[in-house]
């Protein structure tokens, strides 16, 4: 699989087509309800004003199910989509459904990461292996 980079047509998803024209901001993320995602979830929402305000959306994307988003949104009172990407073909397709190591074992998994996609498709900017904190200010300050 060939590696994404600034320039290249951002691979296509459901969601990405419903907002063809606009920048989008999509971020890849390990896990629902789990304290960085949690972090990275709400400084998008705290900052969507702004991010609205530069003509850009946000859609998060994890392996969970979409009853598991729909709590997460509630809980925390985001004002953007999730994607459940539970066979990971998403991940896949962006690069970022890669072997991650804990404690001594392998396993695959979400590495956070960032696309800012340009209203004609092609990736702008790309934050690979992000820290939570903060995120979303790097993001805004790139729109």
């Amino acid at each position: 699989m060939k590696e994404l980079k600034e320039g290249d047509k951002a691979p296509s998803f459901l969601e990405l087509a419903a907002n063809k024209g606009s920048t989008i901001v999509v971020y890849f993320y390990p896990r629902d309800f789990t304290p960085g995602c949690t972090t990275e979830a709400c400084e998008f929402r705290d900052l969507y004003e702004k991010i609205q305000d530069n003509n850009a959306v946000v859609i998060g994307i994890s392996p969970d199910s979409p009853e598991s988003h729909e709590k997460f949104i509630a809980k925390h009172g985001l004002p953007y989509s999730l994607v459940a990407d539970e066979d990971h073909g998403i991940a896949k397709a962006y690069g970022v459904w890669t072997e991650k190591s804990m404690y001594g074992k392998k396993y695959m998994g979400i590495e956070r990461s960032t696309f800012v996609i340009g209203p004609d498709g092609a990736i702008k900017k790309i934050f690979h292996k992000v820290k939570a904190t903060g995120h979303a200010e790097a993001v805004l300050a790139s729109i």
